[in-house]
């Protein structure tokens, strides 16, 4: 079980960080229409999953709108930012933020935590608890995880550039 922090105060994780190298945990999230989403729906892409609390924080908002502009844009790979914000919310978000949903998606795990406890980034305690914490995966078209990145503090964002050297490796 990892530990990241919030404003520097400790925030335990539930789960185990899935590492470079491991099948890549399936999962189900809710799409903007209430559908459910898993990782065999996205087979044979490479995909970058993109861990946030809720987009109605500035840092979730930002790094959404970063993996837009850079991720999204990249032909052969698929973008899916998981949440906990109400599939509304995040059609709302998108729909305002000019966010286009053909390589960017959004999951909610309102009904389904099986991401974040698969993942190793669910919130076990503090203020922010039964959310994830930020984290990002690389995950080639096989379903293996080939890069991840657990980010230490909740309230800082990820490396992007690394995250996407490492999913245009795969494409």
């Amino acid at each position: 079980m990892a530990q990241v922090t919030l404003k520097g105060n400790p925030v335990p994780l539930e789960g185990n960080l899935p590492q470079p190298g491991d099948k890549a945990p399936d999962f189900r999230v809710a799409k903007q229409d209430l559908g459910d989403l898993t990782l065999k729906d996205l087979a044979g892409k490479v995909k970058i999953l993109v861990a946030v609390p809720s987009l109605d924080t500035a840092v979730c908002a930002l790094e959404t709108k970063k993996f837009n502009e850079r991720a999204a844009k990249e032909d052969g790979i698929t973008t899916l930012i998981i949440s906990g914000d109400l599939p509304f919310a995040m059609k709302r978000f998108c729909s305002t933020e000019g966010i286009d949903s053909k390589n960017l998606i959004t999951g909610s795990q309102f009904k389904d935590f099986s991401f974040s406890k698969n993942y190793g980034t669910h919130i076990a305690g503090g203020p922010l608890a039964g959310l994830s914490a930020r984290a990002v995966f690389v995950v080639d078209k096989d379903d293996i995880i080939r890069y991840t990145e657990l980010v230490p503090e909740i309230g800082s964002e990820p490396n992007y550039d690394t995250v996407l050297a490492e999913a245009k490796k795969l494409v």
